[in-house]
């Protein structure tokens, strides 16, 4: 956690009721759980925030899951929408069970999509350090930046998620601030629960039955810090499981959200039986 003060987060606010938060995974914002975000409005009051060095939100150094958890916790304060329930994926279910290890009485519920409280080394790191290494220039179109990107980022569909990151014309540039994503990787990467703190409301993380991102070996870290969690299993969708099953996984969050956690045949597959 660094000593600067925290952030006001940039918000996307709809619908009315109970408040819940949704926060996007790396060098993603807002925007990407909007099918998740429509689904909930219609029950609930939305807020869905960009995390600092991404979307609208400000640029700053310090990437660790404290002053991630720091800013959504003090722009909900400032939104006077605590407590409230929080829907992470991927960094942003870090950031999500962070503010609840933290501030337990103002989180309701959790649900942590694909990710797990432990240290990850996947290819992120080479794509930050991709995205820095793209020249930028005046009248840089969108077509130079994949071009520029391709070698590093073969995938198609990921530089196109990346590239929606990238502001074309006479001052090109990216919304999110890549240095501060590259130099904050290895605190991006892990997960350093404060000492002895646990978070005992309703839990659930919600995996993907292609991704390897929550497996059985996380299992003993997930119920030491949430000891009444359940993990359920979305076949069908990988690591992006809102992207790869939006019906089912809005299915999902829209009972949870409603209490409806011990109801066997809201979920696909019960990790815990």
């Amino acid at each position: 956690m660094t000593d600067a003060a925290p952030l006001l987060l940039n918000v996307m606010e709809t619908g009315q009721g109970p408040p819940v938060a949704l926060l996007h995974g790396l060098f993603g914002r807002a925007q990407n759980l909007g099918g998740v975000a429509r689904r909930l409005a219609a029950s609930h009051r939305v807020l869905s925030l960009d995390l600092r060095n991404h979307g609208a939100s400000p640029h700053a150094m310090g990437m660790d899951y404290g002053s991630l958890a720091e800013d959504v916790l003090h722009t909900l304060a400032a939104r006077q929408a605590l407590p409230c329930a929080l829907l992470g994926h991927s960094m942003g279910g870090k950031a999500a069970m962070m503010a609840a290890l933290a501030a337990p009485d103002q989180v309701s519920r959790l649900l942590v999509a694909d990710i797990a409280p432990v240290a990850y080394a996947h290819n992120n790191r080479a794509i930050a350090d991709a995205l820095r290494g793209v020249r930028l220039v005046p009248g840089m179109t969108r077509a130079d930046a994949d071009a520029q990107l391709r070698a590093a980022v073969p995938d198609t569909n990921v530089r196109a998620f990346l590239l929606q990151n990238f502001l074309p014309g006479a001052s090109a540039a990216w919304r999110i601030g890549v240095a501060e994503i590259a130099d904050g990787m290895s605190d991006i990467e892990g997960f350093v629960a404060p000492p002895g703190a646990f978070y005992d409301g309703p839990v659930l993380f919600v995996r993907g039955g292609a991704s390897d991102y929550v497996l059985p070996a996380h299992q003993a870290s997930i119920e030491a810090l949430f000891p009444g969690a359940r993990v359920v299993i979305l076949e069908g969708a990988g690591h992006w499981l809102h992207a790869d099953q939006p019906e089912r996984f809005g299915d999902i969050a829209v009972a949870f959200m409603a209490g409806a956690e011990r109801k066997k045949e809201v979920f696909v597959t019960d990790e815990d039986g």
